[in-house]
């Protein structure tokens, strides 16, 4: 059958020759699979920057869906996600200023901390209502039923096997 190359961004295989390795890694749904991916790792600020200079998608915004997705030269962006990123991109210039300024920052904002917070007095809250310690599991009486390993599965004894007299260093 011979090799095949596995494309991560794709997510498929093909048997890996040059003239098809060439040719996929060239083809359009390669090229836009890759795009997608690299596109999640981009900054919140170079996102909106791109948004905003982009137009509305009419079909996004009465129907909720777009035939090209990804690939639409359009936003589908409403106008609270652009706040949402907006007031991102000025959450992390102020954190850059700050951390220039050489000031203590604890990692995470207030908010983090207080769902953190609630999350851990409910589940104290919900333990509390428990059992203090779960029985443990214990397996029925008799299983499972014991059974004889052969010779070459058995642990060895506990001084190790026994040499025979014609292997015995002399």
């Amino acid at each position: 059958m011979g090799k095949r190359y596995f494309c991560d961004y794709c997510d498929r295989s093909f048997q890996d020759n040059l003239h098809n390795r060439k040719k996929h890694l060239n083809g359009v749904q390669h090229l836009r699979a890759k795009r997608v991916w690299y596109d999640l790792f981009r900054d919140a600020a170079a996102i909106l920057q791109e948004e905003q200079t982009k137009k509305p998608c009419r079909k996004f915004l009465q129907t909720g869906q777009c035939d090209f997705g990804s690939n639409c030269r359009f936003s589908h962006m409403t106008e609270q996600d652009l706040e949402k990123l907006s007031a991102q991109v000025q959450g992390e210039k102020r954190l850059k200023e700050l951390q220039r300024e050489g000031a203590d920052i604890p990692p995470g904002t207030i908010e983090d901390w207080l769902d953190k917070r609630a999350q851990r007095l409910s589940t104290a809250q919900s333990n509390s209502a428990l059992p203090e310690k779960p029985a443990p599991f214990q397996y029925p009486p008799d299983w499972p039923p014991v059974q004889e390993l052969p010779p070459s599965l058995q642990a060895p004894p506990p001084g190790g096997w026994p040499v025979p007299p014609n292997l015995q260093w002399g």
